[in-house]
């Protein structure tokens, strides 16, 4: 029976917040619809304040990921020390407690539609080089944008496992919108310790 990404999520930190289970571990449960749906679960965090040192591991087996999924891999794979990084149960709790947040609005927009797109293969990879595009974006040491990437990353999860290709299409312009933002936000800090004397004088 095929499960809403609402459904799966929801299973998945319900799990969590009782046992105390490895990256590895998920990987193996969720098997090819791992790859978006564990994406889903390392970017969601980045929506909430996060708990100490949790945003380096989740960021970069987010990015091992989608680049497996630009090379055309359906088998997700994780590196020995990123894989026996645990989720931390309290962090699975309050996510679960703040997940209805998220859900609501997954639920009003994302449904089965425009199909042969959603399941070409080469949206799979184009869906992976936009998350690991966005995954840089996030762990950019940019302050304060951490929900802008995040967002799109989620979006092209979301779309995936329910194969919504209007969606994903949408995403695309999406990342594309994100990217832009990205730019102007990246040229501002480039400009800004040559304005701070005029600022000043």
């Amino acid at each position: 029976m095929h499960l809403s990404f609402s459904q799966e999520i929801k299973s998945l930190l319900q799990r969590l917040a009782e046992q105390h289970l490895t990256l590895g571990d998920i990987l193996l449960e969720t098997s090819e619809r791992g790859f978006s749906l564990v994406i889903a679960l390392l970017v969601l965090p980045f929506l909430f304040p996060m708990p100490p040192g949790a945003a380096g591991p989740f960021g970069v087996a987010c990015l091992v990921l989608s680049l497996q999924m630009v090379l055309g891999r359906r088998s997700p794979w994780l590196p020995k020390r990123i894989a026996r990084y645990k989720f931390p149960r309290p962090f699975a709790q309050f996510l679960l407690q703040n997940l209805r947040r998220v859900t609501r609005v997954v639920e009003k927009i994302a449904r089965p539609r425009w199909e042969k797109i959603a399941e070409n293969p080469l949206t799979w990879r184009v869906n992976g080089f936009c998350i690991s595009w966005l995954t840089i974006l996030l762990i950019s040491p940019i302050p304060l944008t951490n929900p802008i990437p995040t967002v799109g990353i989620l979006l092209l999860a979301i779309a995936t496992i329910e194969s919504d290709g209007l969606l994903i299409c949408i995403s695309y312009v999406i990342t594309f919108l994100i990217t832009i933002l990205f730019g102007f936000i990246g040229y501002a800090l480039w400009l800004a310790p040559s304005l701070l004397p005029s600022v000043f004088k």
